[in-house]
């Protein structure tokens, strides 16, 4: 190997000036090194403006260095190597075994990337132990700071900052901040600088304690200002119409901080409304001067009315009442309709939409059971779990996929709709519960929907959910989600607009309730700390629990359904 002079060493050890400042002996020089490389025994491909140091042990099965990007002096690359374009493998960096970067990959000096292992078996001597590779895969954007080490069988995500000196075993999630030996991760990256931190447990706790208190002293004052005298009706806020959720959630309310039903009426009052609206012939529930729905082809219809299966229930479940029929449209469906009616759902670009419609279903059935009767036609209450047990994705335990515009969200929010009508209500326990936390911690940082200013009662309740369901199952990655419950909890508290509630939040289309504090968002983000803060530990500092669509507990034990 030539060494190279005095004045060749700035570029073996700051590659990034040759392109601007290398003379022609110097250009020349780099064409022959390249050279000598693609006369070797590897196979070596070299984008455009790349660099190899001359003092560079470079001796690859496979190099592929994508464009503008370097290897630096003193550097040790074997294996099979490939990199994106403008990686960067600084001085005396290790790269062994099997290493695949993405574009935009800086690797520090003194760090290794060991793509490799060697057995440990007792019946063989060290150096005769066999080798094996499961590779290391870098995604796209990644700093990885000097002297760390990554061994064999990391995945590292996009735009993840590892810091010096950290030894790197299991994979880290995209836009990771990790540190540490072992590393772990401290923070997402997009974190904004100065965003609020969780509060001690002893310090929430009190937080928690004066909240509840001052929402029970608050809780008639919101009521009051959403009951119609003229019409002896709810609306979710003034100036709005009202509505059959309204009435429930006012429902949902009272119980929660009262104790109580809402004290506009009677509790026999509230079950006579309640069940005057269900149609006879479906069971179906129509909005206030709405026509009767019709039933859709393998049960409740899109709109308003496939939540009030939901919502009407529930209230009158907890006002000691129940719906006056059964829902027919549920109790006719045969296991074959039911079937195909699944799998024609819009599970690839409008997932929520879908769970939706099976926790209509599901919650239909149910209410039908608790009736005395037949969920729906024989058979049919167990080709839906088959259904749901035999599509669910295992590699993100949801059913559905992630759009281009909107991300993970409508799969992790049909996730919660789907399962708090199925799994949780009918007490099973969920598919694949460590990937579907995987995935809702990962939705949980897309800035698009969970940045200050942008969070919603629904898009925070669709991420609690299912991890507060998946944690009665396993303790994988418990921390974080008790962490991100943590921070979530704090800000939620400083939502609450005095003598008026919750307002629901911002939403990307402009539907929805908005930020304007009312009903449905009192009632939602009223559960959604309950949940937070059981996650945490704290929940018995609030003094409520819920007990209608929200509650922690199966409204049917899969035991009792037979």
């Amino acid at each position: 190997m030539n060494h190279p002079s005095h004045d060749d060493g700035l570029f073996e050890h700051c590659p990034w000036l040759f392109a601007g400042q290398a003379s022609d002996r110097q250009r020349a020089a780099q064409e022959q090194r390249q050279k000598r490389l693609f006369a070797g025994p590897g196979e070596v491909r070299l984008g455009e403006d790349c660099f190899v140091a001359e003092t560079a042990a470079v001796y690859p099965d496979v190099l592929h260095l994508g464009d503008r990007s370097y290897i630096a002096a003193q550097a040790y690359v074997t294996g099979e190597i490939r990199t994106g374009a403008d990686c960067t493998v600084n001085p005396f960096t290790v790269v062994r075994g099997t290493v695949t970067l993405g574009d935009g990959v800086r690797v520090g000096a003194h760090t290794s990337l060991l793509g490799f292992n060697h057995g440990s078996a007792p019946d063989l001597p060290v150096h005769r132990q066999p080798v094996t590779s499961r590779g290391i895969t870098v995604g796209d954007d990644v700093w990885i700071g000097s002297h760390v080490v990554v061994v064999d069988g990391v995945t590292i995500g996009d735009h993840c900052v590892i810091g010096a000196g950290a030894v790197v075993t299991k994979d880290l999630p995209a836009w990771s901040v990790a540190a540490g030996n072992p590393a772990r991760r401290i923070r997402d990256r997009r974190e904004p600088r100065g965003a609020r931190r969780p509060a001690r447990p002893e310090a929430l706790a009190e937080e928690l304690r004066a909240f509840a208190d001052t929402a029970r002293t608050q809780a008639t004052d919101l009521l009051d200002r959403s009951w119609r005298p003229d019409t002896g009706r709810y609306a979710d806020r003034p100036g709005t119409a009202p509505t059959v959720r309204a009435h429930c959630d006012a429902v949902e309310i009272a119980d929660l901080l009262l104790g109580d039903v809402p004290p506009h009426l009677t509790a026999p009052e509230h079950v006579e409304r309640l069940r005057a609206l269900q149609d006879p012939a479906t069971g179906l529930v129509p909005e206030y001067g709405a026509p009767a729905p019709l039933p859709g082809p393998a049960g409740p219809p899109d709109g308003d009315c496939a939540y009030h299966v939901l919502c009407v229930g529930y209230a009158l479940d907890l006002l000691g009442g129940s719906f006056a029929h059964p829902v027919h449209a549920v109790r006719t469906t045969t296991a074959d309709r039911l079937v195909r009616h699944l799998g024609e759902l819009p599970w690839t670009d409008r997932a929520w939409h879908a769970g939706a419609w099976v926790d209509s279903w599901a919650t239909a059935a149910h209410w039908n059971l608790r009736a005395g009767g037949e969920a729906a036609a024989p058979g049919a209450l167990e080709a839906l779990f088959g259904w749901l047990h035999t599509h669910a994705d295992p590699w993100t335990g949801m059913w559905g996929s992630p759009t281009r515009e909107s991300g993970r969200l409508q799969m992790v929010n049909g996730y919660y709709r789907l399962t708090r009508g199925s799994f949780a209500q009918f007490g099973l326990p969920v598919p694949y519960p460590e990937r579907v936390i995987d995935t809702v911690l990962d939705h949980a940082r897309d800035p698009r929907h969970f940045t200050p200013g942008r969070e919603n009662a629904c898009n925070v309740l669709d991420v609690i959910h299912p991890l507060w369901l998946c944690a009665r199952q396993t303790t994988h990655r418990g921390e974080e989600a008790r962490a991100w419950a943590a921070s979530q909890l704090s800000a939620a508290l400083g939502r609450w607009h005095p003598g008026r509630g919750f307002g629901f939040g911002p939403t990307s289309d402009g539907t929805g309730p908005g930020r304007e504090p009312g009903l449905q968002g009192t009632e939602m983000w009223l559960a959604i700390v309950w949940l937070l803060a059981d996650l945490v530990g704290l929940a018995d500092v609030l003094g409520y629990r819920p007990r209608g669509i929200h509650r922690p507990e199966p409204a049917r034990p899969a035991a009792r359904r037979a």
